[in-house]
This record gives structure tokens, C-alpha cells and sequence, in this order.
């Protein structure tokens, strides 16, 4: 697959539409009951994202991760954040070789293509701050030294809404790094039975084999990057977007960087529906996902992004849909 400047093909959306379907059918062989969160993992991947994951303890946050970066070919980390991680144990440092008689860099676990950053909420704003940058830019600086991070990347990180005891709320700049926010709830009655039998013997992780190398997600993010997106959809974006800032219960609106966010999550949700182009419909399913915990409301709500959710799902009740707004040609 070559890819220039120029439009999705229906060569290059076949190729990269069974792709995506491909890494979000194998993480299910090992999450059972939890495809939303499955799709959200893989359309983040696809569009260059960061994804928190909202959630009780034991619904399978961590494994979702650990089954992304397998079904991609790639190496995984998992840091588990304490009130006493500091950034160092994030980034990695810089240590004196005798041999060398000079430093050289240790990376830490932040170097790798999917990285997990267990109760985000329970390290101090220091060290969270220390994400800002490979979140954002794809790199680590230490010691005025850059070092670019593995590609693909995609960080994942999880929190519990629920207990608040010894916790760090976000900040809002690192919220608005996250493209999506899901939340990850209890499986059904089936689903649950099913988790029952598929760990009898041995975990299904365990022969989760890759359905991509790390290559050809790269490839196919460049692909996803081309989908069309028509200028009454664009604008659909902006206005959703600016909505949010006049609404009564926002004290602070979604940034310009979740217009981006949105629109690119829109074009990996089209790709993984068969389509070269966006329509609307893809932005209004995306939106309480993107936009909903970047939202400040006027009342404090502990349940996550919960409530922001509602909010912007009301949003998309009183802003006209445009019609027309398809693909070219």
C-alpha cells in the first residue's frame, strides 16, 4: 500500500478497513462484553490517539491494553502510579558509562508502542505532567536531550471515578490530551459467564497471536489520515465543538484540539465502516466520547466523565445535522 497526498483509494480502504477490523476481532477473543471499549482502543490507535479508560477495578482495563499491543506485534509497558512515582521512572534517565566515559540515556517504560498507565489519578501532578509531552508531541526531553518515542504509539490510561481516597484529579490540559474517554462497565449475564469459562484453564492472552506488525499500523494510519472529509461535515465539527462553550452547565468548553480529535477519530470510524469519506452520523456517535471529559462543568461530579457525557449528548439533540455532506465524486 503506497499512499501519496491524495484521497483514500478503495484499494487502500479495503486493505486498511480489514485491518482495523482485524486487531478490534482479536482483542475480543480476549475481552469479552466489552466491544465499545474495544472499538475505542482501536479507532485511538487508528487516529493517532490517547485513550482513558473509566472503570471499577477488574473489567478488564489492563488486559485490553496488554491484548491491543499483542494483536499489533508491539512492545507494551504497564506502570502502576503511586503518590511516590516520580518522573524519572516514566521517562527514563540518564546514566554515567565508565566504559563510554560518558552518560548514556535509560529509557523507561514510557518507551514502548503501547504503553498502560494504571490509576493515573493516584500519582502526584508532577509526575502526570510528565505525560503532557509524549501525549502531545510523540517525545520524550531529559535533560535537554529529545528522544522521539516508538512508532505507532498509543498510550492508554486507566482510572476508577468511583473512589476519590488519595487521588489526583486531572488537570484540564491533560484531559484535553485524551481523544476519547470510555467507560468501562460490568459485562452482561452472558458476557460474564463467558470470561468464567474462557479462564478455566488459562488466561486467552496467553495465545493471543499478532494480526499486524507494527508496519502496517503505522501504513495504515497515513491511510486513515486521506479519508475525505467533506466542509459541511467540518463545519458540523466546529459548531458541535463551540457549543459546548455557551451551554449553561460548562464553565470551560471543548479546546480547538478536540475539533481535531473528534475529526480524526471520525475518519478512523468510517474507514472501519467500509467508507473513504465521513458522514455526520460518524462525528455525532464519536462525539460524548471526545468531548465529554474535556468539559469543566459548574457542578462537581465524581462519576467521571459521566455527566459531561450527558452534556454534550444534549448538545448534539440541538444542533441541526447537515444534509448533503458525503463523499467526493
Amino acid at each position: 500500500m503506497k499512499l501519496g497526498r491524495g484521497m483514500l483509494t478503495e484499494s487502500d480502504l479495503v486493505q486498511t478497513s480489514a485491518a482495523l477490523r482485524r486487531v478490534v476481532d482479536n482483542v475480543e477473543r480476549v475481552i469479552a462484553g466489552g466491544r465499545k471499549a474495544v472499538e475505542a482502543a482501536a479507532v485511538c490507535l487508528f487516529a493517532e490517539g490517547n485513550l482513558l479508560l473509566e472503570g471499577v477495578p477488574g473489567v478488564g482495563k489492563t488486559m485490553l491494553a496488554r491484548a491491543i499491543a499483542a494483536s499489533i506485534e508491539g512492545t507494551f509497558s504497564r506502570v502502576q502510579a503511586t503518590p511516590d512515582l516520580l518522573p524519572s521512572d516514566l521517562t527514563g534517565i540518564s546514566v554515567y558509562d565508565q566504559e563510554a566515559k560518558g552518560f548514556r540515556f535509560v529509557p523507561g517504560p514510557i518507551f514502548a508502542n503501547v504503553v498502560l498507565v494504571d490509576e493515573i489519578n493516584r500519582t502526584t501532578p508532577r509526575t502526570q505532567s510528565a505525560l503532557l509531552e509524549p501525549m502531545e508531541e510523540r517525545q520524550v526531553t531529559v535533560e535537554n536531550v529529545t528522544h522521539r518515542l516508538p512508532e505507532p504509539y498509543l498510550l492508554i490510561a486507566t482510572q476508577n471515578p468511583i473512589e476519590q481516597h488519595g487521588t489526583y484529579p486531572l488537570p484540564e490540559g491533560q484531559l484535553d490530551r485524551f481523544t476519547m474517554a470510555v467507560q468501562v462497565g460490568y459485562p452482561d449475564h452472558d458476557a460474564a459467564k463467558d470470561v468464567v469459562r474462557r479462564q478455566m484453564l488459562h488466561h486467552p492472552i496467553e495465545d493471543l497471536l499478532p494480526v499486524l506488525t507494527t508496519e502496517e499500523v503505522t501504513r495504515h494510519r497515513r491511510a486513515v489520515r486521506t479519508v475525505h472529509v467533506d466542509p459541511l461535515v467540518v463545519d458540523y465539527v466546529v459548531t458541535v465543538v463551540q457549543a459546548t462553550r455557551g451551554h449553561p452547565e460548562v464553565v470551560l468548553g471543548a479546546s480547538p484540539r478536540s475539533m481535531l480529535a473528534l475529526t480524526r477519530t471520525a475518519q478512523a470510524k468510517a474507514v472501519a465502516e467500509g467508507r473513504t469519506y465521513v458522514l455526520p452520523d460518524d462525528v455525532k456517535s464519536l462525539a460524548p466520547a471526545v468531548l465529554g471529559h474535556r468539559l469543566v462543568l459548574r457542578s462537581f461530579d465524581s462519576a467521571g466523565s459521566a455527566r459531561g457525557v450527558e452534556v454534550v449528548r444534549a448538545i448534539l439533540e440541538q444542533v441541526p445535522v447537515p444534509l448533503g455532506a458525503q463523499g467526493r465524486g
